[in-house]
């Protein structure tokens, strides 16, 4: 299988990356010396690779919660490398792996669309709960198709892990986003409540056209999902289809190249 690399300028970019862990000492870890990657805007792509090849960096860098040594990183043409965690994320959305992550346990399902609806202005909660948007709660609540808009006034604590990585998925994307991240958001998930949510993110992703990258084990998931699928290796870009070339994949085709790398490794 042929790889392909998409060098072209892209709504996201990151360019001659370079990052290592602990510089310096016996636990240096050189992960990223020169990686390149561009993303269109509206593109959801897919992201897969062993353990250690990059990939939660990746996001990590994207997000700000981990510095690069160099290069650049771009959204929408503007440079955010000396932007903090927090300023980015008025303009990045991340669900994690772990559902809890991304909701206040000890608020209402209302108290919680009510933050995240209210994202980024300086009143507080008892303001930001308008009961004139109940009714557009409830209607939000009702795409997940889970019966949340019955249970409104429930604590999130008190919800299934599935309902509740649903329920992350929906507020993280209520206000707008440049970019939406999903950081294995099934993976903590029975396979029932997995392809739930795999379905609500391809219908939030295409309704919103939200520019998505999303790192995922699941290669029946990156197969089926998105626009292009990217794999990662040691840093690297070793895998790159896009359009009917992705569409022409089979999980077989991704098994082969692991076990391509993990030769070529010695493994």
């Amino acid at each position: 299988m042929a790889t392909q690399i998409n060098c072209d300028t892209g709504f996201v970019g990151l360019r001659h990356i370079k990052k290592t862990f602990n510089p310096g000492s016996v636990n240096e870890v050189v992960l990223f010396t020169d990686f390149n990657l561009e993303i269109p805007k509206n593109q959801f792509v897919a992201v897969v690779g062993s353990n250690g090849s990059g990939k939660t960096t990746m996001l990590n860098l994207l997000c700000g919660s981990v510095p690069a040594d160099s290069g650049e990183i771009t959204i929408g043409g503007r440079d955010i490398m000396r932007l903090k965690e927090h300023q980015r994320s008025k303009f990045i959305g991340r669900v994690f792996q772990d559902p809890s992550k991304g909701t206040c346990p000890e608020l209402t399902i209302l108290e919680n669309m009510a933050l995240a609806d209210n994202k980024g202005l300086s009143y507080g909660l008892s303001r930001g709960v308008n009961k004139k948007r109940v009714d557009y709660y409830r209607s939000r609540l009702e795409l997940l198709r889970l019966g949340l808009e019955d249970k409104i006034h429930l604590p999130v604590a008190s919800l299934s892990g599935g309902q509740r990585q649903a329920l992350a998925l929906l507020i993280c994307t209520m206000t707008p986003l440049d970019l939406l991240i999903l950081d294995e958001h099934t993976a903590a998930l029975d396979p029932r409540s997995s392809e739930t949510v795999m379905e609500l993110t391809d219908r939030l992703v295409k309704e919103k056209n939200l520019t998505t990258l999303m790192v995922t084990h699941n290669l029946k998931y990156a197969i089926g999902y998105g626009d292009r699928l990217i794999m990662l290796h040691r840093g690297g870009i070793v895998l790159d289809v896009s359009g009917e070339n992705k569409s022409a994949l089979h999980t077989k085709d991704l098994t082969d190249k692991f076990n391509e790398i993990s030769i070529e490794d010695g493994n």
